[in-house]
């Protein structure tokens, strides 16, 4: 590990002066790059996936399971990214003193960025695009379930990166997959500039406890959606559906249902009649009057299921809805489905998460979806970042002082 340390810190200084169409250039190329070795990254998949059956759930083989259309996605994510403005050196504030002295505020390179993540192999590829169009060195350490596709993935783009003559070291995979190994990134001081897990709470959690380089929490979604008592029902179970069945593995998804008491008895059948055969609903005391359901039990309401589960609860009102959310939320997504403008207002001035949305999906918590090419991850704190992370959340400033002699 301290090799891969001491590579990386040593290539900061060529990835951080790379031009905008260097950096343009080798991530075409390593695009490129992952669709010539489609045939070796799906070998290694499979692998993966053998290994791993019997041992997670289908949905989370699903979430590991490559094919040549997702490495195709993979690789367009790649293109998007080249596509986007050069988020190093820009002018975010000037000064000017009375006494001629002139202060500049330019964005800069984090430098050094470690990824702990789990079993998606796509981080891999737009991880370590965000980190080079940002200026930045990664370290990727992926879960164990997804090593050889990660490796597949990495060999792939350090290919790209030799045909335009950048180091390797720009993108680095940690090769031990051992605990001792996400702990040693968590304290390599002095190499790493900036920590980003991304995973669940288990992983999230350590980091925020252990790590002693700068930390962002990412990603547990506790995520909601609230049925409030004028909203189209049709709409709100098109939302429901999106949100929880699409693709339930996903931070995004829909974790919790609230459903306001007035239109309970009418809108939980269609409910159930729209869903019911996909998604185990855990219903509160009051939803249970209307549906078949299990009962929620204790914790259900603070579990990221990552599964077609879904925790139902009835509340009275907007108000209620609010204090329910503020109590079990992770600070991720949230919905409302209204017609109602002032409880719209309410809800939307109200709740304290990163995304908030009115009559859509939380399934657009995405970095593609928000126009960022795609994402590092997705922040449910508030400093330094939040929200999806995109390349602006890459970069930290420094200040250019001009002066002419001048003395304090």
């Amino acid at each position: 590990m301290i090799n891969m340390l001491k590579a990386a810190k040593a290539a900061k200084s060529q990835v951080s002066g790379l031009s905008e169409d260097k950096k343009n250039e080798a991530l075409n190329a390593m695009a490129e790059s992952l669709i010539d070795n489609t045939s070796e990254i799906l070998k290694a998949n499979e692998g993966d996936l053998e290994a791993a059956k019997g041992k997670i759930s289908d949905v989370m083989l699903d979430r590991l399971r490559l094919t040549p259309e997702r490495i195709e996605g993979m690789a367009k994510g790649i293109k998007d990214v080249a596509k986007l403005p050069d988020p190093v050196g820009l002018l975010l504030d000037s000064h000017t003193r009375e006494d001629g002295l002139k202060i500049d505020k330019v964005s800069v390179p984090m430098g050094v960025i470690a990824i702990i993540y789990e079993s998606r192999p796509n981080v891999t590829s737009d991880a370590a695009a965000l980190a080079l169009k940002s200026g930045n060195v990664c370290i990727l350490r992926g879960g164990k379930e997804a090593f050889n596709s990660a490796n597949a993935i990495v060999n792939a783009l350090k290919e790209g990166l030799n045909k335009v003559g950048i180091t390797e070291d720009a993108v680095n995979l940690v090769q031990d997959i051992s605990r001792d190994s996400a702990t040693a990134l968590m304290t390599a001081n002095g190499y790493v500039d900036l920590l980003i897990p991304r995973g669940g709470a288990g992983l999230i959690n350590a980091c925020v406890r252990n790590a002693t380089v700068p930390c962002i929490a990412t990603g547990t979604g506790i995520c909601h959606v609230y049925v409030e008592k004028t909203a189209d029902q049709e709409m709100a179970l098109n939302i429901i559906e999106n949100a929880k069945t699409s693709r339930p593995s996903v931070c995004n998804a829909e974790e919790v249902l609230l459903v306001d008491k007035a239109i309970a008895a009418e809108f939980l059948p269609k409910l159930k009649e729209r869903i019911g055969d996909r998604v185990e609903l855990r219903l509160d005391s009051e939803a249970s009057k209307y549906i078949g359901g299990k009962p929620a039990g204790e914790n259900d309401f603070d579990t990221e299921f990552l599964d077609y589960i879904l925790a139902v609860k009835c509340v009275e009102d907007v108000k209620e809805a609010f204090e329910h959310i503020s109590a079990h939320s992770t600070g991720h997504s949230e919905a409302i489905v209204t017609t109602d403008r002032k409880a719209e207002e309410y809800f939307t001035g109200n709740i304290d998460s990163a995304a908030i949305y009115v009559n859509a999906s939380t399934r657009f918590t995405d970095g593609g979806e928000f126009g960022l090419g795609c994402e590092m991850g997705i922040s449910t704190q508030k400093l330094h970042a939040r929200g999806p992370m995109g390349l602006k959340e890459l970069t930290t400033y420094r200040y250019i002082i001009h002066g002419n002699g001048h003395i304090r």
